[in-house]
């Protein structure tokens, strides 16, 4: 097995996951609508339109999900989620009218919250309102997928979203044990899933996925090796392991959790240990840190051919698109800046009512913020940085630029975590499992006092 528990331990700790980078803390609200759209000018003025991506964040659930850190609101008045779908609809014209028609929308994403709280007839209507403001990829050149929460969704309904165009679906499981569905206030037995996953390959959904969280209340090696063997029978075509952050200082909900049942240190190295064992048995490839694919998965090929993105979703095939970020608290990327929402949803739906782009706070990117971005994202997707490419790029010594960094590299490597080579180093098969802490290396505001308080641990 490429996992060495002995080895993980010693590099155990907190940090950023690197869905960007810089990370949201480094955001400001000197970023705002006026900076934005001169960041959509200058990329739409580009010798070759970048293709488009969307994130459309959905906040609403019926009922909490105690582990839960996302931006949602708790509610049962389908009202509220009318009233949200109204005021994205109005934000979907504010910012399509900002992009040339000639670039391509070949990615979109409903997460939230829980998107599948609004019913199928709704969310067609969402996507009508996009297919308005934008020029949709065809069928088959497009991906556009969707968070199911089972509990939520008929099989009719899971069909009813494969013909409204989703030919991806994921589903959040974290455990299928009773004992920490009821502790997590979660409650979803596997036929239920299992109902939904089977009205997905029957609808022609090209690409399932699932997420586990390991970490949470009353979890046992044995219990979470049986979660392991029903998600492989189940046969998800993707997966991510999660490790769960106990934060409840900032999540507050975290705190109706029973604390003293939280797996310590070592049981969470043993859960993540079985999860790793469990399905490299199974056959599924480990693309990076804690995601997993079937073999001929897109995700395998674009990592074979050094074709890995990653952004505020995770892994991608998409690379150098732009990304749109819409409703509450939803994070974009366009261009060498990140931009994200108003989180509160009545302070986004009166700005958004204005007929005002509900920009509250964002970033621009230095030079040194797109030099560290270039490497990290390397490390985090490819495993491997081309030290003569990036001093070729940026017209620089890459080795005295990075000083500070060399030392850790140098424990790295001690440790078998990396390799150096002529053009660089690259990040071993066992390393691979702790890519943050190589990334960390190369962050520029990367502390101590942050990474314990802000982000989750490593392991």
């Amino acid at each position: 097995m490429s996992f060495d528990p002995d080895l993980m331990q010693r590099y155990e700790g907190r940090g950023p996951r690197y869905t960007s980078y810089p990370t949201a803390l480094q955001f400001s609200n000197t970023f705002d609508a006026t900076a934005y759209r001169e960041m959509v000018r200058a990329s739409n003025e580009e010798p070759i339109p970048r293709d488009l991506s969307v994130y459309v964040h959905l906040p609403f659930c019926e009922q909490a999900c105690w582990y839960c850190a996302c931006h949602r609101s708790i509610t049962r008045r389908p009202d509220r989620g009318e009233a949200y779908l109204d005021h994205l609809a109005r934000e979907i014209e504010l910012q399509s009218a900002l992009f040339d028609r000639d670039r391509t929308l070949r990615q979109l994403h409903l997460g939230g919250g829980t998107p599948t709280f609004h019913d199928v007839d709704a969310l067609a209507g969402m996507l009508d309102a996009l297919s308005a403001g934008f020029r949709f990829a065809e069928r088959g050149e497009r991906e556009f997928s969707v968070e199911i929460d089972p509990r939520s969704v008929s099989a009719q309904d899971v069909a009813g979203l494969a013909d409204i165009g989703f030919d991806r679906m994921s589903m959040g499981i974290q455990d299928f044990d009773p004992k920490v569905q009821e502790a997590v206030n979660r409650i979803q037995p596997v036929p239920m899933v299992a109902e939904q996953v089977e009205a997905a390959r029957r609808a022609g959904v090209e690409s399932l996925s699932f997420d586990l969280i390991y970490g949470l209340p009353y979890q046992t090696v044995a219990g979470f090796r049986r979660t392991l063997e029903q998600v492989v029978e189940l046969g998800p075509d993707r997966l991510s392991i999660y490790a769960y952050a106990h934060l409840p200082e900032r999540f507050p909900i975290q705190g109706l959790m029973n604390a003293d049942a939280l797996p310590d240190s070592a049981l969470r190295l043993e859960l993540l240990s079985t999860a790793v064992e469990e399905l490299e048995r199974a056959g599924y490839e480990h693309i990076g840190m804690d995601h997993f694919a079937r073999p001929g998965d897109p995700l395998v090929a674009a990592r074979d051919r050094g074709q890995l993105q990653r952004n505020f979703q995770g892994y991608s095939t998409h690379a150098e698109c732009d990304l749109i970020g819409l409703g509450a608290s939803a994070i974009g990327k366009v261009g060498d800046s990140f931009s994200q929402n108003i989180a509160n949803i009545r302070d986004w739906q009166a700005e958004v009512a204005a007929g005002q782009l509900p920009i509250a706070r964002g970033l621009a990117l230095s030079a040194d913020d797109r030099i560290r971005q270039q490497v990290i994202q390397s490390i985090m997707c490819n495993g491997t940085v081309n030290v003569d490419a990036v001093t070729r790029h940026h017209h620089l010594d890459f080795w005295s630029y990075f000083a500070a960094a060399a030392p850790g590299l140098r424990r790295m490597a001690d440790d078998g975590l990396l390799e150096f080579h002529n053009d660089g180093f690259t990040v071993s098969r066992k390393g691979r499992y702790l890519l943050r802490n190589v990334a960390m290396l190369f962050d520029a505001y990367n502390g101590p006092e942050q990474n314990q308080q802000r982000f989750s641990r490593v392991i």
